[in-house]
């Protein structure tokens, strides 16, 4: 079974590799020395600080592992890819909400680096799935939860 391609932007790699190297230079260290003072503490089979930093031990473990995985599968989405003709991974999208006349700017990653709170959407999300492929002046019609959204394509941008 092949492994997912993880669509990333220059700047989503970058993240992700700072993370990695913070996860494993600070935070390892960090968590291997609240272990060694718990088990300091002494009988560690009812030692709570003991048991915390295992389960701290283990997220950061998973972390690395995922990061480490996420990287090796990456596909750098380069500017210069990014159409201005058409919606793709990468593209600065200008939306238009039909029903309440709202303009919303999107930029399309992949999953990895989605963060809907800084206007950063996922390809594979429900407004990004619609989007891609869609030219500008498109009217795009997006199925959510509580129903359908309209939009307009207004800009593409790099």
């Amino acid at each position: 079974m092949s492994e997912k391609e993880v669509l990333l932007t220059q700047e989503g790699l970058k993240k992700l590799e700072e993370e990695l190297e913070h996860l494993k230079s600070v935070k390892r260290r960090e968590v291997a020395e609240r272990i060694k003072v718990a088990i300091g503490y002494g009988d560690i089979s009812e030692n709570s600080e003991y048991e915390d930093a295992k389960n701290e031990q283990a997220f950061i473990e998973g972390r690395v592992i995922t990061l480490e995985k996420m990287l090796r599968n990456a596909r750098i989405i380069n500017n210069d890819e990014v159409d201005t003709d058409t919606v793709s991974v990468g593209a600065i999208v200008t939306l238009k909400d039909i029903e309440f006349n709202e303009t919303v700017e999107y930029t399309i990653v992949g999953t990895a680096e989605s963060d809907p709170f800084q206007n950063k959407i996922s390809n594979e999300s429900p407004v990004g799935k619609a989007l891609i492929g869609k030219k500008k002046e498109s009217l795009v019609d997006v199925q959510v939860p509580a129903g359908v959204i309209q939009y307009k394509i207004i800009d593409i941008k790099k």
